[in-house]
């Protein structure tokens, strides 16, 4: 949770300080030049990078395989096409990171690492059933036997 208030609020806090800043430095022209650069840049290589990661899920799936990595790699270069679209310059440099194959197998490695905890979390508890009865179906009470039939009446 703690992630989510840093990253929404915290991230557009220090991307507005930094572009305020490189805008003193270089002049607002030239800084909304080099965020539009990045974009349609980054957006070229999401596209490219999408296309051929969609081409071997695609092939995983024609030879009967599992594309695990394959959709992990697609989540990641969503989440990466997200951080290019967003103005700034540290979402340009984790958008780049997760469109950059050797530094998208880093975040592929961390993101299994992370579903394999939250995974194994989830087995940690093991299940009692000593609360269950064992003796079956109970037989006290009065049984009741009769013939139920279907009718079905046109509503009118």
């Amino acid at each position: 949770m703690r992630f989510f208030v840093i990253l929404f609020i915290v991230m557009p806090i220090i991307e507005m300080w930094l572009l305020i800043v490189v805008g003193q430095h270089l002049g607002a022209s030239l800084t909304i030049i080099m965020v539009l650069f990045t974009a349609v840049i980054g957006l070229h290589g999401l596209r490219r990078q999408g296309l051929t990661t969609l081409k071997r899920l695609q092939d995983k799936l024609s030879s009967q395989q599992l594309p695990a990595k394959e959709i992990i790699e697609g989540v990641i270069l969503a989440i990466g096409g997200a951080f290019l679209l967003t103005p700034g310059f540290i979402t340009d440099a984790l958008g780049f990171s997760c469109l950059l194959p050797f530094t998208r197998k880093l975040w592929l490695r961390l993101l299994f690492t992370w579903f394999q905890s939250r995974l194994s979390s989830l087995h940690q508890a093991p299940f009692d059933y000593s609360g269950f009865d064992q003796s079956g179906p109970s037989v006290s009470g009065d049984t009741i036997e009769g013939e139920c039939t279907k009718t079905h009446d046109k509503v009118k």
